[in-house]
Order: C-alpha cells, then sequence, then structure tokens
C-alpha cells in the first residue's frame, strides 16, 4: 500500500548560485557529510548532484506529509547510492519517527526513491510503501 508521494524540481543555477554564496554554511545545515562527499566525487557536476539531493529531501518531507516542518531538519533525509548506481533515502530523527507513526501495524515501510537532472533542471520522485511483514500475502478482507 502506498503511505505517501512526494516530487519537487530545484533548478540547478539556484543551488550553484547558493554554493557560490553560502559555501560551507548551506552545504552543512542542508547535506550529510556522505552526500557532500559524493558531490565533491563530481567535480563537472557538483550543483546539479546537489540539486537533486535538495529535491530529494523535499519531495520525501511531501511523502511523509509534513513538507518541511514540524521538526524535520534537512539531514534528517539523506539520499546514498547503492553499488549500481540507484539511489535510496535514509531517514533519521524527526523524519524517521514520522515514518514509524506513519506505517500501519504489521508492515514495513520502504521508501523509493528516484533522481534525474536535464540542465537547468533537477528533479526527485518519493514513494513511500507499507509491505506487509511475514510470510505470504496479507489476506484481502474484501
Amino acid at each position: 500500500m502506498i503511505l505517501g508521494i512526494g516530487s519537487d524540481l530545484a533548478n540547478i543555477e539556484r543551488i550553484e548560485a547558493t554554493l557560490a554564496r553560502f559555501g560551507d554554511r548551506f552545504r552543512d545545515r542542508v547535506f550529510t557529510e556522505r552526500e557532500q562527499r559524493k558531490a565533491a566525487s563530481r567535480p563537472h557536476g557538483v550543483a546539479a548532484t546537489y540539486a537533486k539531493r535538495w529535491a530529494a529531501k523535499e519531495a520525501c518531507s511531501k511523502a511523509l506529509g509534513t513538507g518541511l516542518r514540524m521538526g524535520i531538519a534537512w539531514k534528517d533525509m539523506a539520499v546514498s547510492n547503492l553499488d549500481t548506481g540507484q539511489p535510496v533515502m535514509q531517514v533519521t530523527g524527526w523524519a524517521a519517527a514520522r515514518l514509524r507513526d506513519m506505517t500501519p501495524p504489521g508492515h514495513e515501510a520502504v521508501i523509493h526513491v528516484t533522481l534525474t537532472d536535464d540542465h537547468p533542471w533537477a528533479q526527485a520522485f518519493v514513494v513511500i510503501e507499507a509491505r506487509p511483514l511475514g510470510p505470504g500475502p496479507v489476506p484481502n478482507p474484501g
């Protein structure tokens, strides 16, 4: 079952200008060390990498049903990549508490995230799924 869906579109040039203006202050407030290392590893795509992660955090907060309010901090949501390159979202702090609260008993929450960019735009979609725990499918009550 789908618990939440969020999407966001970020302007790469706006993120690039923010990085130029605020530098480490912006990076350290919004992005985890791991996200910063990922961006630094892409010298020709630093701003696009940050813009995609910015969009993913916005999309995740929308999927959680809160937006960036109610105690969720930017670093409570973090994007990393599997060895295959697939992006994954981890949540901590208030975002993790919110996810636990919205997950029905007998289910586990799975966060799906996809990222893309085509200069000057970066886009992210997040879908939060509740998957039944235990063996086999859950019987349909209807």
